[in-house]
């Protein structure tokens, strides 16, 4: 039989078995090596009965000779671990598909995202924009922004999400009436307003910005972040959303006096990105003292992990 590595890769193994009344003579497994010839001598078959031999059928490596031993007028074959012994022939052992069996017949998964079948096992792998756990079962975001292998300029944000990144820009507001001032890489301040000038007063104080990353489809309700004021000048603290993308899958609600939190409420499918302002109004006798706005952006993943 002649063999041609055109068809094989390096390390590649083929494992050569004789017809019935032949023995094997010789290796019985040869390797594809950096010469580009193989391992070990080429192996024969010699007959039981007679001189006579044959060159061995190579097979592939889902199929390998098993090992069998006569005992008591019965024959009893085995297989390496990761294959089983042929319904077809008792002298070859086929591989386990261990991806198929495993969704087959146990819950849960064993790999996290992609189960791949192998020769006589299997391996797992990850989406783009993770890393294979220790396990070599799970994956793990990576945080290109922790890790500065990001593209994005000085003057953009880089917010990680789970499977990649998005480069932001932090743009100043533009509000009738009013004009501010960048005090931090994702706060705005309004500048002080003419005294009398009420549409001025009218707008917000300041104005945060806020990213986040969550994975698909997450359990519901989660608190997704708590905000609060750092002091109250007026008699009361309102919370409340405003009206933009999304809207729909939050709810903004009060865990203390001086402090809210955001709720989402309804599970999203991603990939999404949902945004909505949270509104913080201070009070007194009824008379607004003054409005803070959060911008909320939320990156959901295209993955549930």
């Amino acid at each position: 039989l002649t063999l041609k590595s055109t068809h094989l890769f390096l390390g590649h193994q083929v494992h050569f078995l004789c017809s019935p009344g032949f023995q094997l003579m010789g290796p019985e497994t040869r390797a594809c090596l950096d010469s580009q010839n193989w391992s070990g001598a080429q192996p024969s078959c010699k007959s039981s009965s007679s001189s006579s031999s044959h060159r061995p059928t190579s097979i592939s490596t889902h199929v390998r000779a098993s090992r069998c031993i006569e005992f008591l007028d019965s024959t009893h074959c085995t297989c390496e671990q990761g294959y089983s012994i042929s319904s077809h022939n008792s002298t070859r052992c086929t591989d386990i598909d261990e991806c198929e069996l495993f969704r087959l017949t146990r819950p849960g998964r064993l790999c996290l995202h992609t189960c791949v079948n192998t020769a006589g096992s299997f391996h797992c792998e990850c989406p783009a924009g993770y890393s294979l756990g220790r396990d070599s079962r799970s994956c793990h975001d990576i945080d290109e922004c922790a890790r500065a292998t990001h593209n994005c300029s000085s003057e953009q944000v880089c917010v990680n999400t789970y499977g990649g990144h998005r480069c932001v820009e932090v743009d100043c507001p533009r509000i009738r009436n009013a004009t501010y001032i960048k005090t931090s890489p994702l706060r705005y301040d309004r500048n002080p307003c003419i005294q009398g000038d009420n549409a001025c007063f009218q707008a917000p104080v300041s104005i945060n910005f806020h990213f986040m990353s969550v994975v698909s489809n997450m359990s519901t309700p989660t608190i997704l972040f708590r905000l609060s004021a750092a002091r109250i000048l007026g008699d009361t603290l309102r919370f409340g959303l405003l009206g933009n993308r999304g809207v729909q899958h939050f709810s903004v609600q009060r865990s203390g006096r001086l402090t809210g939190q955001l709720v989402l409420v309804n599970a999203v499918q991603g990939p999404a990105t949902l945004e909505l302002d949270i509104e913080m109004s201070e009070m007194e006798r009824r008379v607004l003292l003054g409005r803070y706005v959060t911008k909320v952006t939320l990156f959901v993943s295209p993955y549930n992990f």
